[in-house]
């Protein structure tokens, strides 16, 4: 793969790249920055290795997925809370009554562990199969299916709750 097309690539998956990294991140749109740049690094560095095996967007959401997860294991190794709180989101162009308007969900989302997460907004906000969505998280499709299936009952019970 050459520069010039992976930069091509890139430009395909910046933003839903950014937009799965900022559900991560809880809406910190600094965070998910920092670690989409560091993903992007990552995949620069390592453009020599992608075999075409998968789809490009699914060997850049999987390093990008990893970036995360370093992120929060680094940082629970300093004792610093891990993402910032809801409260410094923000977002990609929302008015504050689009925000508003779907505070509860962000909440709920929020509130899912980061496995279910990953698997929610990729499924939900990407729109990705489950097969790549095993590929990206490592995970077997019957763990996706689970982690889909527990992710929104937590969403319904956290927003039945919020009511």
């Amino acid at each position: 793969m050459t520069r010039e097309q992976f930069i091509d690539l890139v430009k395909q998956e910046q933003e839903p790249l950014r937009r799965f990294l900022l559900g991560l991140c809880n809406g910190n749109a600094f965070e998910a920055d920092d670690i989409a740049q560091e993903a992007l690094v990552r995949a620069y560095v390592a453009m020599g290795r992608f075999e075409g095996r998968s789809r490009f967007s699914t060997w850049l959401f999987r390093i990008a997925y990893n970036c995360f997860f370093d992120k929060i294991k680094s940082a629970s190794r300093a004792s610093v809370e891990t993402l910032s709180p809801a409260a410094e989101r923000v977002s990609g162009g929302e008015t504050p009554d689009e925000q508003f308007r779907y505070q509860a969900l962000y909440r709920a989302i929020d509130a899912l562990s980061p496995d279910e997460k990953a698997v929610i907004l990729l499924f939900y906000m990407e729109d990705r199969p489950i097969l790549e969505i095993a590929k990206i998280t490592s995970l077997s499709v019957s763990a996706i299916k689970s982690r889909l299936h527990r992710g929104r009952l937590h969403l319904k019970n956290f927003l039945e709750n919020e009511e």
